[in-house]
């Protein structure tokens, strides 16, 4: 059992609003986190296909027969339920009423947001994130939006400590199995059972035997911009289907979309977002690299800047800042591997590097970035899997990789 973060988001949103949705991919932790929460709660879960049936058959008449407090198990089987729900929500607005999970995002379904809007809040569980396998509350998004990363309490790990909790991953069930073969076949049956039962639940798609190879095409281009046409030419598909595919692995939060920062400031920035699997254990995995040989891995630089992004996404909706993500990237090839903004448009840069040494032209990037955004600019860091905190001018720092997880 791990103390998950956003449990007490959960615990504060059902504290004033009728309907809370954790949303989630597939055994991140979201089953286990509902059933700990404080109220009394009847439960159903629509993996059940006992329930699922009832449900499907019955919508107003299952909600109505629930009680006041609920929470429903993979609300994404049966989305026909959410208009029942909004109906006995506004005869009932009292909070705390119902808790939904999911493994697909029912809000990029037709009509789903519109039916429940102002009535629920929206939380996403990732799979675990370093600082909660480290049970610590993370500072680094905040102190850098403070401009003082440096103070942070940053942990000293080896390098070959580093990339071992990496190549781990943060899937409970994966973590629980090490690096074994019992990993590979639940890694293998894991993405079996989102393709044949979950992408089957949400969309009619007579291609499934090429999902697998798109998820691995992406994992080969993870953090590389998304380079549709080339992705359609490989697979032989059209590039309508070929988006369509793509948002159905966002939809099941096993891909995440970067955007890309741009604003009239006189550059040429690209528009092109950046895609990432939600996991670097699962990225190994469809990869086919040895999660033991992860040092001599010629990608290894793509899978350690993965990670940082993944932990980044996860965190900084715990921060006080609460910042949005981008990347950059200019006509000439300059990038910033990461931008935060928050809400006052204060403006952070990070690079990763898989390097344990760091120089002054890992800083090319945010240097150009802090002379583009002036003011803006609250600071820039590069993060490397060295041990050293290394000032590289006002501004400016490198800083170990474990700072993602420091307070």
């Amino acid at each position: 059992m791990y103390k998950r973060n956003l449990f007490a988001a959960v615990q504060r949103a059902l504290g004033d609003t009728p309907v809370v949705f954790l949303a989630g991919a597939r055994q991140t932790g979201k089953s286990t986190l509902v059933q700990g929460l404080e109220g009394e709660f009847v439960y159903r879960t629509f993996d059940d296909l006992s329930v699922l049936a009832a449900a499907q058959a019955d919508p107003v008449g299952f909600i109505d027969s629930l009680g006041a407090t609920a929470i429903l198990d993979e609300i994404q089987r049966v989305p026909e339920l959410l208009l029942p729900i909004k109906a006995t929500v506004d005869r009932d607005r009292r909070p705390g009423r119902f808790v939904l999970t999911g493994s697909a995002n029912v809000l990029a379904l037709p009509k789903v947001a519109e039916s429940l809007a102002g009535r629920m809040e929206v939380l996403t569980l990732w799979p675990l994130a370093q600082s909660e396998l480290a049970a610590t509350q993370p500072g680094f998004v905040d102190a850098c939006f403070q401009g003082r990363p440096e103070q942070l309490r940053i942990p000293s790990i080896e390098r070959s400590a580093l990339l071992d909790s990496i190549a781990a991953g943060g899937y409970p069930e994966a973590l629980s199995r090490g690096i074994s073969e019992s990993r590979t076949r639940w890694f293998d049956a894991y993405l079996q059972t989102l393709i044949q039962r979950d992408v089957r639940d949400l969309a009619a798609i007579e291609g499934l035997a090429q999902l697998p190879r798109l998820l691995s095409l992406v994992a080969a281009r993870t953090g590389s911009p998304m380079n549709v046409a080339d992705l359609g030419r490989t697979l032989g598909l059209g590039q309508v289907t070929l988006r369509r595919y793509l948002t159905l692995f966002e939809t099941l939060f096993l891909l995440v979309q970067l955007p890309p920062w741009f604003e009239n400031l006189g550059k040429r920035l690209a528009k092109t977002p950046k895609l990432y699997l939600n996991d670097p254990g699962l990225l190994l995995h469809l990869l086919g690299a040895d999660p033991g040989g992860l040092r001599q891995s010629p990608v290894l630089g793509a899978i350690v800047e993965s990670f940082a992004v993944m932990e980044l996404v996860k965190t900084a909706p715990w921060s006080r800042a609460r910042p949005s993500l981008f990347h950059m990237r200019t006509s000439t090839g300059t990038e910033v591997d990461v931008i935060l903004e928050d809400r006052s448009r204060r403006l952070v840069g990070i690079e990763v590097k898989a390097s344990q040494t760091v120089g002054a032209s890992d800083f090319q990037g945010l240097r150009m970035m802090k002379t583009l955004v002036g003011d803006r600019f609250s600071c820039g860091v590069v993060l490397y899997t060295g041990k050293e905190v290394l000032p590289f001018g006002p501004g400016l720092w490198a800083l170990p990789l474990s700072a993602l997880w420091a307070r």
